[in-house]
This record gives C-alpha cells, structure tokens and sequence, in this order.
C-alpha cells in the first residue's frame, strides 16, 4: 500500500474531505493551506459551493488580518475545489469524512470509498465517539481506516486525536500522525474506545454539574463559579453545553452510555434530556440552562459565591470541585489502565481539547490518589448504583 510520505512535497498529495459543515470546511482550510490540492464533497445540492465560498472570505480575511499573507490566501483558494461525489474524486492519498455522527451513513460511505479509491488510500473518520473497527468492518484494507478527531474551530484546536480500530495498521497511525504534525496539530493516539480521551474523560464535567443542581445542592450559575473561579476551568459545565448546544452534548453522551453497555457512569441525566426535549439547546436557542440576550450574554446567571465558597470547601457529597474531581481522575486514570492510552497523551488530550487548567493525571498526583479513592467511596456510599464506584486502578495504588 502506498503511504503519504513528508519527504515528498505536499502538494503532491491530494486529500478530499466529505461533508463540507462547520468542521468538513475547517479540516479542509488547514489542508489546502499546508499546500495540498483538497476536494470537498457534500450531499446536500449546493453545500460544496457554497463551502468555497465561506472558505475563499475566510482566506481573505485571514491575510487582511496579517495571519497570512494575501499570496498565501490566494494559492490556498486556489487548491480548493469541489467534486459532485465521491466517485468522481481523484486518486486521493487520504479521505477525511465529517458527515453526521451516524454509524449506517459512515459505513456505507466508507463501503462507497472502498471502491473508488484505492487501495492505498487513508479513510479516515472525524468521529467524535463512533467505534472506528465497526466503521471499518467488512471494508477491504481495513488496516488503512482510522479516526482523526479534530476539534471545534479545527483551524484554531491544537488537538488531533489519532484514533486506532482493531485493524489499524501501525503504518497508517506513524504516517498519519506524522502529516497531522506537518499540519501543525498536536496528537494523541487512543484505541477506539467510546468517546475515545476527550469525550470519554469529560463526561463527569458535565453530569456532576447536572446531578447537583438536580438535587437542590445549588443553582447553575454557583456551581459554574464553583468550578470557574475555585476549579481554574475556563468556562463551567452550564455555560459550556450551553455554547456546544445541549442537544449535541446529550448526543456524544448518549453515544458513549450506549457504547459502554449503559453504564451508569456515563447515563445522561434527566436534567438535560428535559431541556432538549423542551427544545432548550443553549445559546442558538436564546435558552439552555441560562436565558441569553441577542448578544450571547446570559441573562440570569449571578452566582452566589459565598455558597460556592462554602460548598468547596465543605463534604465531598455537596463539593462541586471536589466531585467533579475525583470523578474526572478517576476516568483517566481507568482509561489509562486499561491500556487505552498513555498518561502522558490523556493529561495533553484535556489540557488541549478541552482547556483543562492541568491534566487529570497530573490532578490526581497533586490531591493523592489515596484521597481520590476516598472520597468515590464516600460518594458510592451515599448514590449506590455503580456511578462512583473507584477504578480498579486506584484501590490498587492504595495497598
């Protein structure tokens, strides 16, 4: 099978990109500016075109703001162009797909790929949480399928994750991870794991959030500055599925539930089924968990911080920090156990991906994993039911 190699020039190496939304668009303007000739494809009558478009203002808009330069912008529209479908791509040394997160659609698209492309090519997959050795079941060369998640804006996100199916060959992931650094982007690999790092490691950001103010223990907006200003995270868990869009984050967190047998440490809550339900999916609405102005600013999201003091300061079963903590440290120091992925490759994953003060990893370090354990079998106590209960990993640490 024939490999992109960085020792020949990238322009030699065509890429196409399938499904041309917000994250399709981006994937494409990194590649076509690190000189590749890139194709774009989408389903939808216009979407390709109308792709270009965005992207050509974008381009301009980039060198009059001086981040490029208008030579740079121009040769970059100019590697930009569209095909009417898939089987009318080039040859192509890789195909990155970005269409919805939708295992029968990626399968057959790939099934699609498969036959008109060949045999050398890359199929790689944007997925946020969908299991890549069922994407590539069935396909011939399957050890030339793999994920390369990228993250929202992808030409601002740092982060690739490099993900590996059962088949995946070692080839493919060296390669792959090499042109992704020739892109500028930093990597990690990961099996094909639900939700992979990020996805799988952030979800008790936000449902600890979610389950506390479900209970009473405090309104949104005070454990969003428990988190925010004690916790050293950019943004709290309210305010941040507010700006993802609720009804995306109960998507990949309903992916990763169903993906791990409905294991009760990842089951969505109700809390947030009813704001989608009720159509309430954050800022593009006007309303998520906070009502927002024709601005984005939230209307009603003053916290009360002498309770969010006392609250973090307080017992592990009312402490939003220190929940969510332990919580978050105990799913990496899991995914890390089951050999899913380094430490090293989880602690950048957060830091980047999700802009983490620190890495889980290096957190539960700094606390002790002793105390870790402690306080999940203080808080499984208390909410039997399996949510809490310590990685093996952990209690191990403690003998």
């Amino acid at each position: 099978m024939r490999l992109v190699s960085l020792d020949s020039p990238l322009s030699s190496v065509a890429v196409a990109v399938i499904g041309v939304g917000a994250m399709g668009s981006g994937i494409a303007q990194i590649a076509a500016l690190a000189g590749h000739e890139v194709y774009l494809v989408d389903a939808v009558e216009g979407a390709a075109a109308a792709a270009l478009e965005r992207l050509a203002s974008r381009l301009a808009g980039l060198a009059t703001k001086g981040r490029i330069t208008l030579g740079q912008a121009e040769a970059a529209h100019a590697r930009l162009h569209r095909a009417r479908s898939t089987a009318d791509l080039p040859e192509c040394a890789l195909v990155i797909e970005a269409i919805r997160e939708d295992l029968a659609d990626k399968r057959a698209l790939f099934a699609a790929l498969a036959q008109s492309q060949p045999a050398g090519t890359w199929l790689a997959s944007n997925t946020s949480s969908l299991d890549i050795t069922r994407i590539a079941q069935g396909l011939p060369h399957p050890e030339r399928v793999l994920g390369l998640h990228f993250f929202n804006p992808p030409p601002l996100m740092a982060l690739v994750e490099v993900i590996h199916g059962r088949e995946t060959s070692e080839e493919c992931l060296t390669a792959a991870s090499g042109l992704m650094k020739a892109w500028g982007k930093t990597t990690v690999r990961c099996t094909s794991t639900p939700g992979f790092i990020v996805n799988r490691v952030a979800r008790p950001f936000y449902g600890e959030a979610q389950r506390m103010v479900e209970a009473g223990v405090a309104d949104a907006a005070t454990i969003d500055w428990a988190l925010r200003e004690m916790g050293g995270f950019r943004m709290g868990p309210m305010e941040l599925t507010d700006l993802i869009g609720q009804d995306v984050n109960l998507a990949v967190g309903t992916s990763v539930w169903e993906q791990t047998g409905r294991d009760e440490r990842y089951a969505p809550t109700d809390f947030q089924r009813q704001l989608v339900a009720e159509g309430h999916l954050g800022r593009k609405t006007g309303r998520g968990v906070f009502r927002y102005d024709g601005a984005g600013h939230p209307l009603d999201a003053a916290a009360d911080r002498a309770l969010a003091a006392a609250l973090t300061t307080g017992p592990i079963l009312t402490n939003p920090l220190g929940r969510t903590l332990a919580m978050l440290v105990n799913e990496a120091v899991d995914l890390v156990a089951r050999g899913e992925a380094r430490a090293e490759d989880v602690d950048t994953a957060m830091e980047l991906g999700t802009n983490y003060p620190q890495g889980p990893i290096a957190w539960g370090a700094e606390i002790g994993l002793d105390v870790i354990a402690e306080q999940l079998r203080a808080l499984d106590t208390a909410f039997p039911g399996g949510r809490y209960r310590p990685s093996p990993a952990l209690t191990s640490k403690e003998k």
